[in-house]
């Protein structure tokens, strides 16, 4: 009869983002996870396999608190438009209190481990077209409730939106200045005519 867990998954789980958010995979070794889990090693490898495993564990944890939520919050907002801005607007203030530069995880991921794992590669393009899903069912119903020109192209603005994300969050990591990246965010915004 198999042991019932004697831990917070999602405590764990929380502790185990930090510390690979903090200092990316590699950096990140199973006696600084079993630490900052409250584990030992042995515990860790039982629960969630290896450190591999546990990493993808965790990042799915993070997008389920931040990216996924984000997502599913603004698309109950009335405006389309304000969705968008308001999507924006929150990831400047990520980035600008993000006192350690930590960034997007989703985006570390991509930079640091997406090339080198298939699985990880699948999720973090996954992420991507579901952001930009957010994206462009926002732009067209802008489009429906004529927010939007009608001739606007939506695949391409909500392609462009995605392309904006991803640049704000990488600079932020060398540069997290609210005028810059306030500045990326009203361009994009322009382009949509808000």
């Amino acid at each position: 009869m198999a042991r019932p867990r004697e831990f917070d998954e999602a405590a764990v789980l929380d502790a185990a983002v930090a510390c690979f958010w903090r200092y990316g995979y590699e950096a990140t070794s199973v006696r600084d996870l079993a630490k900052s889990m409250g584990m030992t090693g042995a515990s860790l490898y039982n629960a969630f396999g290896d450190k591999l495993g546990l990493f993808r564990r965790a990042l799915e944890h993070y997008l389920d608190g931040s990216v996924r939520a984000r997502i599913a919050r603004l698309e109950a907002l009335e405006s389309p438009r304000a969705a968008v801005a308001a999507f924006l607007d929150e990831l400047v203030n990520a980035s600008v209190n993000d006192r350690q530069r930590r960034g997007c995880m989703l985006v570390n991921t991509a930079l640091e481990l997406a090339p080198h794992d298939a699985v990880l590669r699948r999720l973090v393009a996954r992420e991507l077209a579901d952001i930009e899903g957010f994206f462009r069912g926002r732009l067209e119903a802008a489009q429906a409730a004529g927010e939007l020109a009608a001739d606007a192209s939506v695949d391409d603005l909500a392609r462009l939106l995605l392309g904006v994300v991803l640049g704000m969050r990488v600079l932020a990591r060398a540069k997290p200045q609210r005028a810059l990246l306030e500045g990326m965010a009203r361009s994009a915004l322009a382009a949509l005519g808000c």
